[in-house]
């Protein structure tokens, strides 16, 4: 990955930012850390259960959640799926024509509001798409850490990404 460039030259002068990888980019083994990190704060946790319909109310009843064993309200862990997820992309599914699926979602140790997530991919597997031939199959693993270095959540993720020259045109 040492020789990805992440500017593409469009004019004397004049650069485009490049993000993501083409299907010949991955090296299996590789492990990408994604910078910045995200502090979570009350209302993405609040808006996110509005959003998806969430009542449980460990997540925004801090009266309720105070009683529980944590004692505060917990991050819900589709926001976490979300943003680690979001976190990634630039530098591994930019390129990508779809998610294929998200597989062995584990959550060790609770997020809390206030806390920093940081993530880091690493790349596991690739190979040729057999109905594609202009795309290819890429599957990493993505780790989820808070800022005392507890991981906090890991999953598998799998996509259809482009191989160089195959992607569509964006010089507008």
């Amino acid at each position: 990955m040492e020789s990805i460039k992440c500017y593409k030259k469009i004019d004397e002068n004049r650069y485009r930012e490049a993000y993501g990888l083409y299907y010949e980019d991955f090296v299996i083994g590789d492990i990408v850390e994604h910078r910045p990190g995200r502090t979570i704060i009350d209302s993405d946790n609040v808006w996110f259960t509005l959003l998806t319909m969430n009542s449980l109310q460990l997540h925004f009843d801090y009266e309720y959640a105070s009683h529980t064993e944590w004692k505060k309200p917990l991050v819900v862990s589709t926001l976490t799926l979300a943003i680690m997820t979001g976190m990634s992309v630039h530098s591994t599914s930019q390129k990508a024509v779809a998610n294929l699926g998200w597989d062995k979602i584990k959550i060790p140790h609770p997020l809390f509001i206030g806390d920093t997530l940081y993530a880091e991919t690493e790349i596991l597997n690739k190979r040729e798409s057999k109905s594609r031939p202009n795309q290819g199959i890429v599957t990493v693993k993505t780790v989820g850490k808070n800022q005392d270095g507890k991981e906090v959540m890991s999953f598998e993720r799998t996509f259809l990404v482009y191989k160089k020259g195959k992607e569509p045109d964006t010089s507008y």
